[in-house]
């Protein structure tokens, strides 16, 4: 953290913030919408009508090319690649089904390696180091170049917001990781205005039953037409507004990242604001892009990355089958991200027709990350555990965090007192799923967000056995 962020931005006076978060807004606007984004952009756009073959000659063209700048100018590929037995002159000729001859890239080695050997010596121009919220444990220290952040900005606004009907002039109101109030504050406003691009940044860290009054004034205030961000944080704050009977304007748009959709956030979104929600996977190391449009189905865009989905058994998932994103990154020249387990699930839709003609691979669910799964004591892997939560009447928020394969601790955030029969039935969900467990429940008036201001519904300590061990 900078000197500006700890010392100087803290101690100006509310206004002044607004003003300093709307300078630095100028200057990011520059880097993502300036250079060659137009250009980009409209390629973006051009592209959503291409065939499956284009599609395939594309990736295949695309993928040759991040090979061999990684075999001209990135050491760590030098050494792999070369380890692998692959040479130069197979790269040139190289096919999408050879990928699976390249050795696969962990989050760890992209973190010891990131800065260093991972890194192109024929970089692009003006690259600076963007960290991961570390709520995997692993951060990592992603390069973008100018060209890389417009190149990817290009794409988010022709595959995100143009699918969800907005666009980068829309005015917005963003929950993310970025402490916008002073350490400690906790009174309105909770959030900080970007005037050049009409971006309302509220706080995550202060949502509660007490302030959503305060959030929706400023909401209304700056006359946001659209609503962007963490899923769990604008879950929350759409909850209190509806509980506390509270008229929200309606948005055009729920654009949602970072944490599980369900269909209850939905349903809530649409109850609250009126809008539909639009989901979207990427993460900050940006090697794959997901995202929902108007008929609600989730694309892959293969212009972003070549995404595999890998099955436990190292084979790749067919349609309708779970498996673990394998992404090789295609917009980052200056820190080739390829055959990254980004660490991320998704489940294949079994009919990869879609309905609105794009040529594009179906995704019917984004499950989460691999790390936050329970693990079972015969070595199970299950996902989506947070369902032990549903339809309990005095459970307003919780959270699983497994110690070992038989101690568990279940953190509630009880509406009011929470009761034996919600205690019972958790007990009893978690028990069908595990067999004969301990359980101890503790009651907090509030849960901690992790790192980045992402909320975590299920924390496991344990390491998962790979089945390739």
């Amino acid at each position: 953290m900078s000197y500006w962020q700890q010392k100087i931005y803290p101690a100006l006076p509310v206004p002044l913030q607004h003003a300093a978060v709307s300078a630095y807004g100028w200057k990011w606007m520059k880097r993502r919408f300036g250079g060659i984004y137009e250009a980009e952009y409209i390629k973006f756009r051009n592209r959503e009508t291409f065939t499956a073959d284009q599609w395939e000659s594309y990736q295949t063209c695309e993928l040759r090319k991040i090979l061999l700048h990684a075999w001209d100018t990135v050491l760590y590929y030098q050494q792999t690649l070369k380890n692998s037995g692959i040479s130069r002159n197979r790269l040139e000729k190289f096919e999408l089904s050879d990928l699976r001859l390249l050795p696969m890239l962990s989050k760890e080695t992209l973190r010891k390696e990131g800065t260093k050997s991972l890194l192109s010596f024929k970089p692009e121009a003006h690259g600076s180091f963007f960290s991961s919220s570390g709520s995997t444990g692993t951060p990592t220290q992603i390069c973008y170049s100018h060209a890389f952040h417009q190149r990817l900005s290009a794409a988010y606004e022709a595959r995100v917001r143009n699918w969800g009907g907005v666009n980068r002039f829309t005015p917005r109101a963003m929950v993310g990781g970025r402490r916008v109030l002073s350490e400690g504050v906790a009174k309105a406003p909770f959030g900080r205005y970007n005037y050049f691009e009409k971006q309302l940044y509220l706080s995550a860290y202060h949502i509660s039953r007490n302030t959503a009054q305060e959030y929706l004034k400023q909401i209304v205030h700056y006359k946001s037409e659209y609503m962007v961000g963490y899923a769990m944080s604008h879950f929350f704050l759409a909850r209190f507004i509806d509980e506390l009977n509270l008229e929200a304007p309606p948005m055009k748009s729920m654009l949602t990242s970072s944490e599980k959709l369900t269909p209850d956030m939905r349903g809530l979104f649409n109850k609250v604001y009126g809008c539909k929600t639009f989901d979207g996977w990427s993460g900050v190391e940006n090697c794959g892009l997901i995202s929902e449009t108007e008929n609600e189905e989730l694309l892959v865009s293969p212009d972003v990355g070549i995404l595999e989905v890998i099955k436990s058994d190292g084979e790749p998932a067919q349609p309708g089958e779970i498996g673990e994103l394998v992404c090789t990154g295609l917009l980052n020249f200056d820190q080739p991200l390829i055959r990254y387990k980004i660490g991320d699930q998704v489940r294949l839709r079994k009919d990869q027709t879609t309905r609105c003609g794009r040529s594009m691979p179906v995704i019917e669910e984004i499950i989460g990350r691999v790390e936050d799964v329970v693990i079972g004591k015969d070595g199970r892997e299950l996902v989506r555990f947070h369902g032990i939560f549903i339809n309990l009447t005095t459970v307003q928020q919780a959270q699983v965090v497994q110690e070992s394969l038989n101690d568990f601790v279940v953190n509630v955030v009880p509406s009011g007192k929470l009761s034996e029969s919600d205690k019972l039935s958790m007990a009893s969900r978690m028990k069908s799923q595990l067999g004969e467990i301990n359980i101890e429940f503790k009651v907090f008036s509030n849960l901690p967000l992790g790192p980045g201001g992402k909320f975590k519904s299920v924390v496991s300590k344990i390491q998962r056995i790979s089945a390739t061990k």
